[in-house]
């Protein structure tokens, strides 16, 4: 092993820099590889696999067309060669992991058809691996605890080198900075920024950019070091005038639900192309890494030591939804997708240990148990029944279904990939009807204290009906400080109530809807309806909070559904 020591051994710590949010959103994609676009090449055309020492970087020669080198004292790419031409780098910055490790331990070794590089620099190794033909950078994360403030690793590239194009992409030189420095707005009144990738993790297996005859893509890892979840959002890509960039999110610390993980995380894919799709070879759920047993990286378990759960269905879905079953605990996540017309599941590849099984209806949790997970053996499990599916209660009337999301409340949608403020946005204020058609279409996505609190629903009662108590259920996805409804029904006004736990930054405003959803209950007395039964009753909504905001960035939250029981 050929090993270089910086002259200082000095370990900093870093923060969450402000370049953290100097990227933005994805191009995400998923699908078999287009032709031309494979990533695995045979290694007979690697005629001149190696490495070398230029000095400042060792300087790996993959044997196909691609060259990258690392920084021998910080362990950065400091440059990835497609084909003679140089992609990497923007502002005098270079590509690594969270935001730079600055004074590191970089080592290189060559095993057969492998190269690795060890980068080390206190509570985070990081790891590169070229193969011998192909034109792909294999990468890890080994993070041991919470002395870096977020985990992701960044691709920073040539401005020009690809078009500058989508809700990810901006322009310094002319857009307006609207929001903390990272989300910008147009002259046609659109928005733009790193945040807006509109996809979910499990939505995607690569992002990436291509010219038609050049493409560069990241191909996700499994994520199961990550913490949010399959519904998570987060940054993926951004491209603006002054350079793009490409991201592996596993630990960003907004909009996050869950405790972050710590370990090794990986492979996640660099991959160049002539301008196609990735191999799909190269998804994780198909990528072969039994040459990484061998290769003594820390932390990794192959495929003799993980397990599998397969489940033979689950009973009581809606045909409507798409079905998801996660697997977490305090060390890793998982998730597989059920099949739409008998839930079966299958999730193989998982560590060992004992994890809370949650079923989700769409985005919701409407069952969960217990499952443990043994190295080299199958957990079969027989067929689930749904028993917390909040749709199955009878109603007078209901606002949108219950899923776990906003989305068939008005801008939803354009909320993924875009600011509140957008040109494209319909009105935020506005009433609605029950029994009008098109009333949950109408309803507000998002209710913000400083933009369009006090939003009514009118609806009217059967004198027996009206003669009777009811619960009002109300259901939301995410807050932002700490932002909950306080319900009025004509006359009567309903106590404060408790603010659930959520995330406690930026989220509606920067795509994501995702915090943890959480049904606020009102018990209605009689006493409060229209005894003519020929008046509307009237429920007025309004964000209460003991935080103050502006605008957008006031106390605010999104709906999953709202309803009155019968």
């Amino acid at each position: 092993m050929t090993e270089h020591v910086p002259l200082s051994t000095h370990k900093k710590h870093l923060t969450r820099r402000r370049v953290l949010g100097a990227s933005v959103i994805g191009v995400a994609a998923t699908g078999a590889a287009v032709a031309g676009g494979a990533g695995l090449l045979s290694s007979a055309s690697a005629a001149t696999f190696g490495y070398t020492d230029d000095g400042s970087n060792y300087v790996v020669d993959t044997g196909a067309s691609l060259v990258f080198k690392v920084s021998k004292s910080t362990g950065d790419i400091t440059s990835l060669a497609y084909k003679g031409k140089e992609y990497e780098g923007y502002g005098g910055k270079h590509s690594h992991v969270e935001s730079g490790l600055g004074a590191s331990t970089v080592t290189v070794k060559q095993s057969g058809s492998t190269i690795l590089v060890k980068v080390v620099h206190g509570a985070i190794t990081q790891w590169y691996a070229a193969r011998s033909g192909q034109n792909n950078v294999y990468l890890w994360t080994n993070k041991a605890d919470a002395s870096f403030t977020a985990t992701r690793y960044i691709v920073r590239l040539k401005p020009g080198a690809f078009p500058n194009e989508g809700p990810d992409s901006w322009i310094e030189a002319s857009d307006s900075i609207i929001e903390a420095g990272d989300v910008w707005k147009r002259a046609d009144g659109t928005t733009h920024s790193k945040h807006y990738s509109g996809k979910r993790t499990i939505d995607y297996d690569y992002i990436g950019f291509s010219t038609g005859s050049a493409a560069l893509w990241l191909v996700r890892s499994n994520h199961e070091k990550a913490s949010g979840g399959p519904f998570y959002r987060s940054l993926l890509r951004h491209s603006n005038d002054k350079g793009a960039g490409l991201y592996e999110i596993l630990h960003y610390n907004e909009a996050q639900t869950e405790a972050e993980r710590f370990g090794l995380q990986g492979p996640f894919v660099l991959n160049f192309t002539d301008g196609g799709a990735p191999s799909s070879a190269l998804f994780h759920a198909n990528l072969d890494t039994s040459w990484v047993d061998g290769l003594g990286i820390t932390g990794w378990v192959g495929r003799s030591g993980r397990g599998k759960v397969a489940g033979v269905g689950l009973k009581g879905m809606d045909a409507k939804y798409a079905y998801t079953v996660g697997f977490a605990n305090s060390a890793a996540q998982y998730w597989a997708k059920a099949s739409a017309s008998s839930g079966a599941f299958s999730c193989p590849g998982m560590l060992p240990g004992t994890y809370t099984l949650t079923v989700y209806k769409g985005e919701l949790a409407v069952q969960t148990s217990e499952v443990k997970v043994t190295a080299g053996a199958t957990t079969s499990l027989h067929s689930l029944t749904i028993t917390g599916d909040p749709s199955a209660a009878k109603t007078l009337w209901r606002l949108g279904d219950w899923d776990g999301t906003p989305g068939e409340f008005k801008n939803a949608k354009l909320m993924t990939y875009a600011h509140p403020s957008d040109t494209r946005a319909a009105k935020w204020t506005g009433n609605v009807t029950i029994g009008d058609s098109g009333a949950t279409a109408s309803f507000p996505a998002y209710l913000w204290k400083d933009v369009n609190d006090g939003v009514l629903v009118y609806f009217k009662l059967t004198a027996a009906q009206a003669a009777a108590a009811h619960t009002l259920r109300v259901g939301v996805t995410d807050a932002f400080l700490n932002g909950r409804p306080r319900v009025t029904v004509n006359d009567w006004v309903s106590a404060i109530p408790s603010a659930p736990a959520q995330p406690s930054t930026r989220s509606l405003t920067t795509g994501s809807y995702r915090g943890n959803n959480h049904t606020f209950t009102f018990n209605v007395p009689s006493s409060a309806w229209k005894t003519d039964v020929s008046q509307y009753n009237v429920l007025k909504l309004n964000i209460v909070s003991g935080s103050t905001g502006s605008a957008y960035l006031s106390p605010g939250t999104s709906f999953d559904s709202i309803d009155l029981l019968t």
